[in-house]
C-alpha cells in the first residue's frame, strides 16, 4: 500500500490539473463562448467580453456565480448578454453586494430579502437611486481615509450602479424596444434627414418631421456615447493600437457624416434582437458572420481574445491553490507516517502547482506584453512563485518535507492574496506612464519582488521551526540544524536580491523623477528589508543570537516585508501610494499580530519546548 500511495496522489494531482484544461462548452443553444471572445477596449486595453463580464461580477459581488430568480445558474457571458441586450431582465438579478445595515435602510430593505443576505437586484434599489446619489455627493468632499464605513459603502455601491448603467448603454440604446429596426430606419433616411436638418438650421424649406426625428436620433446616439463603458467598434484600418476603437454611440454619430451605419453597430443591434427573442440559430449565424469579418483585419486580436477566454475558464491559479493545500496536508502527515512515500508525493504535488502557476504567469505576460510583475496582483503571484521555486530546490536536496510544507503555506497564502486583489477589477491593467518601461519592470521590479519572496520564505521556515519545536517532539537535532541552514541560505539570497533591487529602483527613480533617493515611504520600506536581513546575518555571524533568536528575527522579517509590500501603499503619501484599503489594513494588522505571537513563542524558556530532550540546537 505504501508503494501505491505516491502513484495515487500523483494521479490525483494530474487529474486536478487536467480537469482545469478541459475546454468549456456552451451551457445553452446560444454560442455564449463565441460572444465572450468578441474584443472590446476598456481602460486602454483590448480584452474579450468574457473578461469584462467576469471582472465586473467580481467588483459587484466578489463572485462570478449568478443565479436567476427562478434558481437557474448563469455563466458570466450569459449575465453580460442580459445586461447589455435585455436590461429589464438583468434588473432582476441580485448582483449588488450591500453589507452595511444603514445602506440597506436607505432602500428600505432587510438582509433576508437579498441573496445570501447581502446581494440585491437593481429592481430592489431602483426606487431610491436618487437618495443614493445624494448621499454619494455628500461624501465626495471627504477624504477617503476619513470616510466612515457607511460613507465608503455608499461610494462603492454608487460606483457599481454607475458601472451597471454604463454597461447597459454600451452596445445598444438601454431603453430600446428593437434597436435594429431603429438603425435600419435611420440608415434609410440618414441622407435625407441630414439635408432636412441643415435646411432647418439655414432657415430654408424642409421636412420638419424628418428633421425633428434626425435631431432626436442624434441626441439618442450622443447619450449612448457619453454613457458607454465599452469601445466596441474597431477601426477601419485594421489592427493598430487601441486609439482607433470607438464607442457604438460615437460611431453612430459619425454616420451623420458618412451616411453609413457601421456594421459593428448593426451586428450588436441584431444580436440584441435575436437574444431577446430567444432565436439561438439566428444569433449564432450573425455572430459567426461578424467573427469572420473581424478575422480579416483583426486575426491577432481575435487570437489573443480567444486565448484569454480559455485562460479565464482554466483558472490555473485556483487549481494551484487546491494543489498547494493538498501538498501541505500530505507533507505534514509525512512527518507522522510514511515519510519517504508521502514526502515524495507532496513534492510532486507542489511541482504540479508551481508549473501551473508558471504557465499562468507566462500566459499573463503574453497577453499583457509585459514582464511578470506590473501591479500588486502580479507581485503576489510572483512572490509566491519565487518562494515555492526556492522550496522545491530545498526539498530536492534535503528531502525532509520541510520545503513542501513551506511551499504549501506560501503558495496558498500568496495566491489567496492575489484572489482578493482581483476583486478590484481587471488585473491586466495598463501601466501608469512613469512605470511604462519593460526594462525596469524586468530588472528592478522582478529583482526586488524576488527579495520579498525570499524574505517571506525565511520567515515561514522559521515558523515551522518554532511550531515543531514547541508543539511537537519532531524537532530533533538534525532537523533543527537543517532548518537553521535553510533560513541562513535564504536570508543571504534575500539580502542580495533586496539590495540589488533597491539600488536598481534608485537608478529608475533618477531617470523618472530626477533624484536617486527621496525617502519616499516605498523606498524606505525596501531599505528596511535590506537592513533587517543584514541584521539577521550580522547577529548570526557575530554570535549575538543562537538558533531560536535567528528564527525570531526571521519571523519579524515577515512583518517588515508585509509592511514594505502593502503597508506603505496605504499611507496616502509618496509617489507609490495606491490608496487606503480597509480589508487589506485589517489583515495586515492581523498578520503582524500573529507573527508577534510566534516571536513570543520562540522566546519561551527552553525547558518548555517539547523537543528539549531530543535536541540542543534550540
Amino acid at each position: 500500500m505504501k508503494k501505491l500511495i505516491p502513484l495515487v496522489l500523483v494521479l490525483v494531482g494530474l487529474g486536478i490539473v487536467a480537469a482545469s484544461f478541459v475546454p468549456p462548452r456552451n451551457a445553452t443553444d446560444f454560442n455564449l463562448l463565441g460572444f465572450g471572445r468578441l474584443p472590446v477596449v476598456v481602460n486602454g486595453r483590448v480584452k474579450p467580453l468574457d473578461t469584462v463580464a467576469r471582472t465586473t461580477l467580481l467588483v459587484f459581488q466578489s463572485s462570478q456565480n449568478i443565479p436567476t430568480p427562478d434558481g437557474k445558474k448563469l455563466t458570466p457571458d450569459a449575465w453580460l448578454l442580459d445586461v447589455v441586450f435585455n436590461g429589464p431582465k438583468a434588473d432582476t438579478y441580485q448582483h449588488f453586494e450591500i453589507n452595511h445595515p444603514d445602506v440597506l435602510a436607505l432602500f428600505g430593505l432587510r438582509s433576508d430579502e437579498g441573496r445570501g443576505g447581502r446581494r440585491f437586484s437593481f429592481q430592489q434599489i431602483e426606487k431610491n437611486i436618487s437618495e443614493l446619489q445624494r448621499q454619494a455627493k455628500l461624501v465626495e468632499p471627504v477624504e477617503s481615509a476619513l470616510r466612515t464605513p457607511f460613507q465608503k459603502a455608499v461610494v462603492q455601491l454608487y460606483a457599481n450602479v454607475g458601472l451597471y448603467f454604463r454597461l447597459k448603454g454600451s452596445l445598444v440604446a438601454p431603453d430600446h424596444k428593437d434597436f435594429l429596426a431603429e438603425l435600419l430606419a435611420f440608415q434609410k433616411n440618414v441622407a435625407a434627414g441630414v439635408d432636412a436638418v441643415r435646411a432647418k438650421q439655414a432657415g430654408k424649406p424642409h421636412d420638419a418631421a424628418l428633421a425633428e426625428q434626425m435631431m432626436e436620433t442624434g441626441g439618442r446616439f450622443s447619450r449612448m456615447s457619453e454613457l458607454a463603458y465599452l469601445l466596441a467598434v474597431p477601426p477601419d484600418e485594421g489592427e493598430s493600437n487601441t486609439s482607433g476603437w470607438k464607442k457604438v454611440g460615437e460611431s453612430l454619430l459619425d454616420s451623420f457624416q458618412s451616411g453609413r451605419v457601421p456594421s459593428s453597430a448593426m451586428v450588436y443591434a441584431g444580436l440584441a434582437r435575436t437574444w431577446r427573442a430567444g432565436q439561438a440559430k439566428e444569433f449564432n449565424e450573425l455572430l459567426g458572420l461578424y467573427q469572420a469579418q473581424l478575422d480579416k483585419g483583426f486575426a491577432t486580436t481575435l487570437k489573443k481574445s480567444g486565448a484569454e477566454v480559455r485562460f479565464n475558464a482554466a483558472n490555473p491559479f485556483y487549481t494551484a491553490m487546491v494543489l498547494y493545500v493538498l501538498a501541505f496536508l500530505v507533507a505534514v502527515i509525512s512527518w507522522l507516517k510514511w515519510p519517504a512515500e508521502l514526502g515524495r508525493s507532496a513534492f510532486w504535488l507542489v511541482t504540479f502547482a508551481w508549473l501551473l502557476t508558471t504557465a499562468g504567469i507566462v500566459m499573463r505576460m503574453w497577453l499583457e506584453g509585459r514582464p511578470p510583475v506590473t501591479n500588486l496582483y502580479s507581485s503576489a503571484l510572483f512572490v509566491g512563485w519565487v518562494a515555492v521555486a526556492a522550496c522545491l530546490v530545498l526539498e530536492y536536496f534535503y528531502r525532509n518535507a520541510i520545503g513542501t510544507v513551506a511551499a504549501g503555506l506560501v503558495g496558498f497564502g500568496t495566491l489567496l492574496i492575489a484572489y482578493y486583489l482581483a476583486l478590484d477589477g481587471d488585473t491586466l491593467e495598463m501601466m501608469r506612464a512613469v512605470l511604462d518601461s519593460n526594462f525596469w519592470l524586468a530588472t528592478h521590479v522582478v529583482t526586488v519582488t524576488a527579495g520579498y519572496g525570499a524574505t517571506f520564505l525565511a520567515g515561514f521556515l522559521a515558523l515551522i521551526y518554532v511550531s515543531r519545536g514547541l508543539f511537537t517532539t519532531s524537532l530533533d537535532k538534525a532537523t533543527a540544524d537543517t532548518l537553521n541552514r535553510m533560513v541562513y541560505g535564504i536570508v543571504c539570497f534575500a539580502t542580495l536580491f533586496s539590495l540589488i533591487g533597491t539600488v536598481l529602483g534608485g537608478i529608475w527613480a533618477d531617470q523618472s523623477w530626477g533624484r536617486f533617493w527621496g525617502w519616499d515611504p516605498k523606498e524606505n520600506g525596501a531599505l528596511l528589508i535590506v537592513i533587517w536581513n543584514a541584521i539577521i546575518l550580522h547577529a548570526r555571524w557575530g554570535g549575538l543570537a543562537k538558533a531560536r533568536g535567528i528564527m525570531a528575527l526571521a519571523v519579524f522579517g515577515n512583518i517588515v516585508t508585509a509592511w514594505s509590500w502593502f503597508g506603505v501603499n496605504m499611507l496616502g503619501v509618496g509617489l507609490h501610494s495606491y490608496g487606503f484599503m480597509d480589508s487589506a489594513f485589517f489583515w495586515l494588522v492581523a498578520f503582524a499580530a500573529s507573527q508577534l505571537v510566534f516571536i513570543a513563542l520562540a522566546c519561551v524558556p527552553l525547558e518548555k519546548w517539547r523537543s528539549f530532550r531530543t535536541t540542543t540546537a534550540a
